[in-house]
């Protein structure tokens, strides 16, 4: 199978996995920015993310008789995901919804999360234990672990999600 030919069975083979990893994760860069409304970003983005897949795809057409091409489509792809996913939390791309359940008084908690500067809504509720009390709060990703710490601190039992 290996016939010396350094081109077809690596450097080929390393260009496509580069290229996918490369589109890949500009789709996803891409989706978050269609989804924060940036509507000028998004088609940028877009545009180099289709440029480089026909690259790409042209190479696998040109090369249908390399398994090795394919592997290297297949893993740019797989890899792309994952360093898609890595960057956008790395950017801290979006708001994301905290859930707090209290089984204690959760004003305090109320209170320090509006003096930070965060919107909040607080509900009471009814729980298998008895009386909770339900806050949400949005915030950017980025400040998802400074609110954490203010539950944690001001209601250490809480039950929360994100």
């Amino acid at each position: 199978m290996w016939d010396g030919n350094f081109y077809a069975w690596v450097v080929l083979p390393l260009l496509i996995f580069v290229a996918r990893l490369c589109d890949v994760t500009l789709g996803t860069i891409r989706v978050i920015c269609i989804s924060r409304g940036l509507k000028y970003l998004a088609p940028a983005v877009g545009f180099i993310e289709i440029l480089i897949w026909l690259l790409a795809i042209g190479q696998i057409m040109q090369n249908l008789s390399s398994p090795v091409c394919y592997v290297a489509y297949a893993g740019g792809f797989a890899t792309g995901n994952f360093v898609g996913i890595w960057l956008s939390e790395k950017l801290s791309l979006g708001v994301v919804l905290i859930r707090v359940v209290a089984k204690k008084d959760a004003s305090e908690l109320v209170q320090h999360l509006k003096a930070a500067g965060y919107g909040v809504t607080s509900v009471d509720g009814h729980g298998t234990a008895g009386q909770v009390k339900v806050v949400f709060t949005i915030v950017p990703r980025a400040e998802v672990a400074r609110v954490v710490e203010l539950v944690k601190q001001f209601n250490p039992g809480a039950f929360y999600s994100i």
